[in-house]
């Protein structure tokens, strides 16, 4: 095994690197609850894999993870994908590999029943072209909630609006609606570039 090399420039390219792949992992976030299946390029190299550790998604190369999931949008409507912790662990013998363990949860709908899931994604990266994509993508769901029956919060009846990515309570704009003043200076219609 090379031994790793603690230059300060390898140590600032470590740093760059966890950075990258941080941003990667938003961006997945983000695409998925957008529903951006155009960003897909920009996250997935052409041969991934995607898989669920219950066995219910299994799917390689970048055509099929796209079928795939726009197949299980249709079935999960509405989602709000958090990332908590993450270790990333690269690989000495190739410096555009690394392996990562993301804790997350997911606020979504099943069929119009409200969930909360707790997720751990076992992750393989790889930087092509000067960017980090994922390889392959584990999911393991370790546990899921159903929300209380009879909750009336904005979880239990979104619908897609017609403006820029955003789910609002019932299609109508409230109070709580983010107003445009507050909104990021580059706004996110899509994560592909």
């Amino acid at each position: 095994m090379p031994k790793p090399d603690d230059s300060f420039e390898a140590r600032l390219r470590r740093l760059e690197d966890r950075a990258g792949i941080a941003d990667l992992v938003t961006r997945y976030g983000l695409a998925m609850d957008d529903r951006d299946v155009a960003a897909f390029g920009s996250l997935f190299t052409d041969d991934v894999r995607i898989w669920s550790a219950d066995g219910v998604m299994e799917s390689r190369g970048l055509a099929a993870v796209t079928e795939m999931f726009k197949g299980r949008f249709a079935v999960l409507g509405p989602s709000n994908h958090f990332t908590h912790d993450r270790l990333v662990e690269f690989d000495e013998a190739d410096p555009d590999r690394a392996t990562g363990l993301v804790l997350s949860h997911a606020e979504m709908q099943r069929r119009g029943q409200p969930m909360l899931a707790a997720i751990r994604y076992h992750d393989v990266y790889r930087r092509l072209g000067g960017r980090w994509k994922f390889a392959e993508r584990g999911l393991a769901s370790m546990h899921s909630v159903p929300g209380s029956p009879g909750a009336t919060g904005p979880t239990t009846n979104l619908v897609r609006p017609t403006g820029p990515n955003r789910w609002r309570p019932g299609g109508t704009i409230t109070g709580a609606d983010q107003p445009a003043s507050h909104r990021c200076r580059r706004p996110v219609q899509s994560m592909s570039r």
